[in-house]
């Protein structure tokens, strides 16, 4: 399965049920959207959400934004008539709802064919397999449930987010090490920009690839904390320019701001410049 290597800085989910809600989704500046059927659906509403949203990705319009579909959990009465209905939708990716093993994927992996597959890391069982989920090999990305991870690890909110830790680090190694995306949960006080800077950039910092998001007024504050700033832009373009000028000499070795330049941070440099890159051209989209 081909990995994701484009931006997914902002993931905002969006109902399925909600024509409205879809409709300013393809105005919104967001790098990918998680269609749900699930959490923001009520159950009156399951049956119907299918055929409003399967409408409104088949009118298009949503431009280079990732489209992904959470689905029902398969252990639910709509579960698997989702998975259907998602797989011959107008989408990237479907998302199952609280994967606790590799053999979850496996059962939609049988329901939509080769569909890539995203999963919710939403429990402690998650966290515990998270490896062998993330070896998968039709699963393109694992998304942070946070919140349903609090509530069975049954902590206390804090800003640091530091009884969640442990699993948030376990999902991280573990896409990284399968070369998958990694997706941090969302920021429940939307109205809170302060707070959601300071998350994201948490988040950033341990390695995350962007943030699910529950209001596009999250927006700016996700896109600035998980593109490359300035700062580090500039910083990459002269490590490569002063690496490339000292092997090019072939004497003694590169440092820029009293730092040694290796080839390792070379490396880390290029992949600045490539997302740096990726995020231009998709605004131009």
């Amino acid at each position: 399965m081909p990995k994701i290597t484009r931006p997914l800085r902002s993931v905002l989910y969006i109902p399925g049920s909600k024509p409205r809600a879809l409709d300013k989704a393809r105005t919104l500046a967001c790098d990918a959207i998680i269609f749900d059927l699930e959490d923001a659906v009520t159950p009156e509403e399951k049956v119907s959400a299918r055929e409003t949203l399967a409408a409104a990705l088949a009118e298009g319009g949503y431009g280079a934004r990732y489209k992904v579909i959470r689905i029902n959990g398969l252990d639910t009465e709509w579960g698997a008539d989702d998975a259907r209905a998602a797989a011959k939708m107008d989408a990237d990716a479907i998302l199952l709802p609280k994967v606790g093993s590799p053999a979850d994927l496996d059962a939609l992996a049988a329901l939509v064919g080769d569909t890539p597959l995203w999963a919710m890391m939403e429990t402690p069982m998650a966290m515990l397999n998270a490896g062998a989920i993330g070896a998968h090999p039709q699963l393109e990305a694992m998304v942070m449930g946070t919140n349903d991870l609090n509530k069975d690890l049954q902590t206390r909110t804090r800003a640091d987010r530091l009884p969640l830790m442990t699993g948030l680090g376990l999902c991280v190694l573990a896409a990284k090490a399968h070369q998958i995306a990694i997706i941090d949960g969302v920021y429940n006080a939307f109205k809170d920009d302060d707070g959601l800077k300071v998350e994201s950039d948490q988040g950033r910092d341990m390695g995350f690839d962007g943030k699910t998001l529950i209001h596009p007024a999250q927006l700016a504050v996700a896109n600035a904390a998980f593109s490359p700033s300035e700062e580090e832009a500039d910083l990459a373009r002269r490590q490569i320019a002063a690496f490339e000028e000292t092997e090019a000499s072939g004497q003694g070795v590169a440092v820029v701001d009293g730092r040694i330049v290796e080839n390792l941070h070379v490396a880390t440099a290029r992949e600045t410049l490539a997302k740096l890159e990726a995020i231009q051209a998709l605004q131009q989209e």
